[in-house]
């Protein structure tokens, strides 16, 4: 078994679910409390020991690697007006000179494409996948999951959490096979099946360890849904000759790609800090209770 020491961040994307606000800004530079969202992203991967991480990019993305690189204005005008804490945040968060490469993908072919852009950095060696719209919240990244069960079990590892049964028509849902380790033998991939069709009720919901085979088959991979390469696709060829295991995170993944989940992850990871809990529990707890109070009131 080889060990996994890179991962694919894709950050190509517009960001149509959140315009105008990505008209200029990536979406992956909307702050959840006071960090991007592609930063929460890396800390997760780092956590899980990921040694270099790969972007892969598009137009209008340079202040993507312009945060991840150093700013000595900034750093020399923290070190003068003293403020300490501040400058001691941003060291930690700095990556290490040589752990982060990007590469462009130079049209919008879908997921499947923007990973397979990555191979030549990644070699043949297996890869960790970040998608990073979403956030993943609790004691444990969901990605430290996916790597654990990895060690017992090899092959391909897809992170996977529970929907409600009646909706599977919007994700990737995954069939329950044999038992492994702390997961499972995943035994068929179904991309949006109705209700009645879906072989689980449990979703992909976006960190993945893969082997290098999947960049053959991706480079192979003809046009699916979207009329884009699909990764799911190529990941059932895959299947074919590979073993495929799912590693179930007990966490929340937050869709921080969609308006609702953005908003959510806000407001769950204030209330984790404790620096700013009690400063916005009372707020969000009065404007809760105005809402009831005005909905009951037929003042919707």
């Amino acid at each position: 078994m080889r060990k996994v020491r890179k991962a694919v961040i894709p950050v190509a994307g517009l960001g149509t679910r959140f315009l105008p606000a990505t008209k200029a800004m990536p979406k992956e530079m909307l702050t959840v409390v006071d960090r991007p969202v592609v930063q929460y992203a890396v800390d997760e991967a780092l956590e899980a020991g990921i040694e270099h991480i790969v972007f892969v990019t598009g137009r209008n993305k340079h202040v993507i690697e312009d945060y991840f690189d150093i700013q000595p204005e900034l750093l020399d005008t923290l070190t003068r007006t003293g403020k300490h804490e501040q400058l001691a945040s941003l060291n930690r968060l700095q990556p290490r000179p040589g752990a982060i490469s990007f590469t462009r993908q130079q049209a919008p072919h879908g997921l499947g494409h923007a990973v397979w852009c990555a191979r030549d950095i990644v070699g043949d060696e297996p890869f960790a996948l970040l998608l990073p719209d979403m956030v993943s919240y609790g004691e444990k990244g969901c990605l430290s999951r996916v790597m654990d069960l990895y060690e017992r079990t090899g092959g391909n590892v897809i992170a996977v959490e529970q929907c409600d049964p009646r909706e599977t028509g919007s994700y990737g849902i995954v069939g329950k096979g044999a038992r492994a380790g702390s997961g499972f033998a995943i035994t068929e991939m179904v991309e949006k099946p109705a209700p009645e069709a879906a072989p689980s009720n449990y979703y992909i919901n976006g960190r993945y360890v893969l082997q290098p085979d999947i960049f053959d088959i991706l480079g192979t991979q003809t046009r699916g849904a979207g009329n884009e390469i699909q990764l799911t696709d190529a990941m059932v060829r895959l299947s074919a000759s590979q073993q495929f295991f799912a590693a179930p995170f007990d966490g929340r993944m937050f869709d921080c790609g969609s308006k609702d989940g953005f908003i959510a992850a806000n407001v769950a990871f204030a209330l984790a800090r404790e620096d700013m809990r009690d400063m916005v529990f009372g707020p969000i707890e009065e404007m809760v209770v105005s809402h009831r109070r005005h909905v009951s009131g037929g003042l919707t």
